[in-house]
């Protein structure tokens, strides 16, 4: 667990956590708590590495001859 939060940091993963900031931000300042729940989602994806990576949310297909 301690690997997984402390490892591979890269720039998306350090923007999601600047934008989960700016949320909480944002619902401090505006009174409009619903940001917070905005938040949370950023939050989590920038903690546990969640989402999309820098390389994109490809789904890999494997070639395989008809039999």
């Amino acid at each position: 667990m301690k690997r997984l939060l402390l490892s591979n940091w890269h720039l998306m993963r350090y923007f999601r956590l600047a934008f989960a900031l700016f949320l909480f931000f944002q619902a401090y300042e505006t009174h409009q708590w619903f940001f917070i729940a905005f938040g949370c989602f950023f939050l989590l994806q920038a903690i546990f590495n969640l989402g999309c990576g820098p390389k994109g949310c490809n789904v890999t297909y494997k070639n395989q001859k008809d039999e």
